[in-house]
C-alpha cells in the first residue's frame, strides 16, 4: 500500500473525540453488566459521553442526507444507558443509505468521526460503482491518488476466473453488402445468421469443476459480430449485427456488465455501427478496431463517456479478418487478407507502423499477449495447432509448439496466469507457458465446454466476488 493510502489510516493517539479514541482498529465498545461493575464510574460517564457525541454526530448527518432527499427522518438520538448500541445503529443505517451520489459526503462524515467500518463501506462502494466514481468530477476529482489506487485495486481482489460468452455465429450470405462509408472498402457481404439468439455467459468453477451460469445478457444486445473485452473488471459488449426480418443492421450499440454488482448498463454508442469489429482495452480507454468494411478506429474515454477517432487501419489489408491484443502498453493488429501481416499502434505518433512478418501464411485463429510476447496460434486442417511468438522488445518471430489435430476446430483464446486457455463449442485446450518450456497440456486435461451452450464461445477473465 503506497504513501497515500497508508495516510488515511490514522494514529489510535491522534483518534480522539470528546473522550476515549475511536478509530478504524478500535471498534465500538459495548459494555455488559459485569464490565461496568469493574470500571470506575467516572470512567463509564466519559466513555457514554464520547459515544454519545458520536451518535449524536452521526444521526445529525443521517437527518442531512435524508432531508436531501427528501425523505425526512427524525435524527438519532442516544441516551447514556444505550451509548454503544446508538453509534452502531447510527453506522448501519448510514451504511445502508450509501449511494454514488452521497458516497464522498458519507466518506467525509465517516474520516472527520474516524469511523474505520464506514469508511471502509464507502470505499466499497465506490470500487463496486468504479465507473460511475469515474465519470464523476465531484467525487472522484477529490479523491487522493492513494484513494484512487485503493479502490481500484479493491475492484480486482476477487477470485480471477475463466469466463466465456455465447454468442450468434456469423455467416455469410451473398448478395447483400453494406453501404459504402467513408474510409471504408467493401470485401465481404453483411453477415447474416440464424434467428434464435445466445446470450448466456458462463463462469469456470475450479471446486466443482465444471461451468456455472454467470448471468444473461439483455436482449437488446446484438452478440451476432459483436466485440467483447474487459476493462477495469467490467465486461463491455460492443457493435453486432441486429437482425430485421431477413435482413441486417449493423449496431452502434455499447453495453457493459458489473460483476460486483450483478447489474448491466448501456453507455455511450459508438460513432458509427460496426460489425466484426475487434474490441481491446489499453491504458484505460476502449478501442474499438475495424469491422466489416470498415478502416476506422475509435477510442472511449470511461471519464468523459466518450468515443473519439483515433489513426485508420491501413487500407487493403484489415477489412474483415484481423485479431488484436495489447501487449505492455502497445496495440497490435494482425490478419486481414494478408495473414502474416503484423502492426503496432504508435500512441505518440498516433499512426500505425508495420512490424517484421510472420512466415506462417495461414490463417490465425486468435493472438493473445503473455509478458513481452504475442502469441500467434494458427489451425491448420491437416496438421492441428501451431503456436508462434513474437517478442515486441527485440522484434522477433519465433516458432513456439504445436499440436496434432485432425481437423481442429477454430478456438478463442484467455489468460490466467501463466496459462493461455483455447476456448470453442467442443473443449477448452491449455497452453502453459513456461520459463524454459511452452506446451500444450494433454487433451485428457482439456476443460469440457458448458453442456447448454449453443452458440459460439468467447472466453475473458474477470475477477467475481466470493459469493459467485
Amino acid at each position: 500500500m503506497d504513501n497515500g493510502v497508508m495516510g488515511l489510516r490514522l494514529n489510535a493517539n491522534e483518534d480522539r473525540m470528546h473522550g476515549p479514541a475511536m478509530n478504524e482498529n478500535t471498534p465500538t465498545p459495548h459494555l455488559n453488566k459485569e464490565q461496568h461493575c469493574s470500571i470506575e464510574p467516572d470512567a463509564v460517564e466519559e466513555n457514554c459521553r464520547a459515544q454519545a457525541d458520536v451518535a449524536h454526530s452521526l444521526g445529525f448527518s443521517l437527518f442531512c442526507l435524508d432531508d436531501q432527499r427528501k425523505t425526512r427522518s427524525a435524527p438519532l438520538r442516544s441516551s447514556p444507558g444505550l451509548i454503544p448500541c446508538g453509534v452502531q445503529t447510527a453506522v448501519d443505517k448510514m451504511s445502508e443509505q450509501i449511494t454514488v451520489e452521497n458516497c464522498y459526503e458519507i466518506l467525509t462524515i465517516a474520516k472527520r468521526q474516524r469511523i474505520g467500518e464506514l469508511k471502509q463501506k464507502a470505499y466499497k462502494h465506490m470500487s463496486d460503482n468504479f465507473l460511475e466514481i469515474l465519470r464523476d468530477p465531484a467525487v472522484y476529482g477529490r479523491l487522493t491518488g492513494g484513494e484512487r489506487e485503493l479502490i481500484l485495486t479493491m475492484r480486482m481482489e476477487g477470485k480471477r476466473a475463466l469466463v466465456v460468452a455465447e454468442i450468434n455465429e456469423v455467416y455469410d450470405r451473398a448478395g447483400s453488402r453494406p453501404p459504402s462509408r467513408e474510409n471504408s472498402r467493401p470485401q465481404s457481404p453483411l453477415s447474416m445468421v440464424s434467428l434464435e439468439e445466445n446470450h448466456v455467459i458462463y463462469y469456470y468453477n475450479e471446486e466443482t469443476k465444471d461451468w456455472k451460469v454467470l448471468t444473461k445478457m439483455p436482449d437488446e444486445i446484438n452478440t451476432k459480430g459483436s466485440g467483447i473485452c474487459t476493462m477495469y473488471n467490467y465486461l463491455f459488449v460492443a457493435g453486432g449485427i441486429k437482425v430485421q426480418g431477413d435482413k441486417g443492421k449493423v449496431s452502434d450499440k455499447v453495453f457493459c456488465y458489473n460483476p460486483l454488482t450483478d447489474s448491466w448498463s448501456e453507455i455511450r454508442p459508438l460513432t458509427q455501427g460496426r460489425s466484426q469489429l475487434k474490441l481491446v482495452s489499453m491504458d484505460g480507454y476502449l478501442f474499438a478496431i475495424g469491422g466489416e468494411c470498415l478502416f476506422t478506429v475509435e477510442k472511449y474515454d470511461p471519464r468523459t463517456d466518450r468515443w473519439s477517432p483515433v489513426a485508420p487501419l491501413p487500407k487493403g489489408a484489415f477489412a474483415v479478418a484481423h485479431e488484436a491484443t495489447t501487449c505492455n502498453g502497445e496495440l497490435f493488429v494482425s490478419g486481414g487478407s494478408l495473414f502474416y501481416r503484423l502492426l503496432r499502434y504508435d500512441s505518440r505518433r498516433a499512426d500505425w507502423e508495420e512490424c517484421p512478418f510472420n512466415n506462417s501464411r495461414k490463417k490465425s485463429t486468435d493472438m493473445v499477449a503473455f509478458k513481452n510476447f504475442i502469441y500467434r496460434f494458427d489451425v491448420n486442417r491437416d496438421y492441428g495447432v501451431n503456436v508462434f511468438k513474437y517478442n515486441t522488445v527485440v522484434k522477433i518471430w519465433h516458432d513456439s509448439a504445436s499440436l496434432e489435430q485432425t481437423n481442429p476446430l477454430p478456438f478463442r483464446c484467455a489468460v490466467i496466469g501463466n496459462t493461455i486457455y483455447c476456448v470453442n463449442k467442443s473443449q477448452t485446450l491449455q497452453f502453459v507457458v513456461e520459463e524454459e518450456n511452452e506446451q500444450f497440456l494433454p487433451e485428457a486435461e482439456a476443460l469440457r465446454a458448458p453442456v447448454e451452450a449453443k452458440g459460439a464461445l468467447v472466453p475473458f477473465v474477470l475477477a467475481l466476488p466470493k459469493t459467485a
